[in-house]
């Protein structure tokens, strides 16, 4: 979808068309031009959840608004003032389920915050849980107080550097290479984030289906300890042939301290293994994203959460040539036949070996990104709180209780 209320899509309006059917009042039908192994998992998503089309047809954009929005779960949204807040009260028709009870908390307020505002909030008794900002990790840890609210969970996340293969240097794999094997990810992760999370080798996260994984005996791409040695031999075999020759280099991120102190970590480890300078710059988030799509720099941040539990929700999803998501400008046919084929596969292991062979082209023998980190949850709880999470950190505010 392209336009505002999407009609530059060729099916926006034609509903008889997208293969989708209401045979009765408990089922959807959907019919698919080729088979998807990963479809079950879209199928379950909140964007596939049947709604009033009067509603919309009356409301228009309205629609989803609190006092207009129809929704049927144990919570159902009670105000959401943009850009600043949104309040959640419990469903007093919702009966309640094995798997998804009737809530014991009444409402849930949710602010719009960075992590140092939400930290700050926390500390002052105006939040009962709150994101920790990689700056305050080391405070936190060593906190008698705050140490024992401290969670950690892992995420399904990545987090990663894209080039744009376009712009000079990075037009030539050999320097993109060196400077993926000059990042000591292990390095970045210990002394830079500290939030538990896993040095990334490559970019589907591991544990979702058919996804590489180094339990499954996958071993490949950068090393997470870096190989300083290699990374010189890649830069000494480019097209450049040695740092002086390179062109002045900009790597952009969002705007936040996390990211500055990433960017700047990687870029002294760059300066010193093979002696380039990278100036470093950053933008407020909505015009990062802008940027980056329209005209992305020579490297910027990225980071991608998963849609459904699937690694076609990284590898297809992200950099299939002809993907919205894919701003490295770096497109293999090999890759995307690779992508298309495991799609249709339904046999696990040969899914996840497609899968292993997609990923060595994009991180390995293209390197179109520098994969840094697989993400973890840094959150603190007040003690009063007793949270369950679902998969990936989801909040299940309908089985957490409060004692206050």
């Amino acid at each position: 979808m392209n336009g505002e209320n999407g009609e530059d899509d060729p099916l926006f309006g034609q509903v008889d068309q997208i293969g989708v059917a209401c045979l009765d009042d408990f089922t959807i039908q959907y019919t698919l031009r080729e088979p998807a192994a990963f479809f079950l998992s879209i199928a379950s998503m909140w964007i596939n959840w049947a709604e009033p089309q009067w509603l919309i047809e009356e409301k228009g954009d309205r629609w989803i608004e609190a006092g207009i929005l129809h929704s049927f779960g144990p919570y159902v949204l009670f105000d959401w003032t943009h850009d600043a807040s949104m309040t959640f009260i419990a469903n007093p028709f919702w009966p309640g389920t094995e798997a998804i009870p009737k809530p014991s908390i009444k409402y849930v307020h949710g602010l719009f915050l960075d992590p140092e505002e939400q930290l700050a909030n926390y500390e002052a008794g105006l939040l009962d849980k709150a994101e920790v900002p990689l700056a305050e990790i080391d405070r936190v840890k060593v906190d008698p107080v705050l140490s024992q609210e401290l969670n950690i969970f892992a995420d399904t996340c990545s987090y990663y550097y894209g080039f744009n293969v376009t712009k000079p240097p990075f037009d030539d794999p050999n320097v993109r290479k060196a400077f993926s094997w000059a990042v000591d990810r292990t390095a970045l992760v210990e002394n830079v984030t500290k939030g538990g999370q896993e040095p990334a080798s490559w970019f589907s996260r591991p544990g979702l289906t058919a996804s590489p994984s180094r339990n499954l005996g996958d071993d490949f791409g950068p090393p997470v300890t870096a190989d300083p040695d290699k990374a010189k031999e890649f830069l000494a075999a480019s097209s450049y042939g040695s740092p002086e020759n390179l062109p002045q280099i900009t790597l952009m991120y969002n705007e936040a301290s996390g990211h500055a102190r990433i960017a700047e970590a990687i870029q002294q480890m760059w300066k010193q293994t093979l002696g380039v300078d990278v100036n470093l710059t950053s933008q407020e988030f909505k015009v990062f994203l802008v940027t980056r799509h329209e005209d992305p720099p020579q490297i910027w941040r990225g980071g991608w959460c998963m849609d459904y539990p699937d690694a076609s929700s990284f590898a297809k999803d992200v950099f299939r040539s002809d993907s919205g998501n894919n701003d490295t400008r770096w497109g293999n046919d090999r890759f995307d036949q690779l992508v298309d084929q495991a799609a249709l596969e339904t046999d696990l292991q040969k899914r996840h070996d497609l899968y292993v062979e997609a990923e060595k082209l994009l991180v390995e023998e293209d390197a179109a990104i520098i994969p840094l980190y697989w993400y973890t949850g840094v959150e603190v709880t007040k003690p009063y709180v007793q949270r369950t999470f679902g998969r990936g950190g989801m909040n299940m505010w309908e089985k957490w209780t409060m004692d206050k």
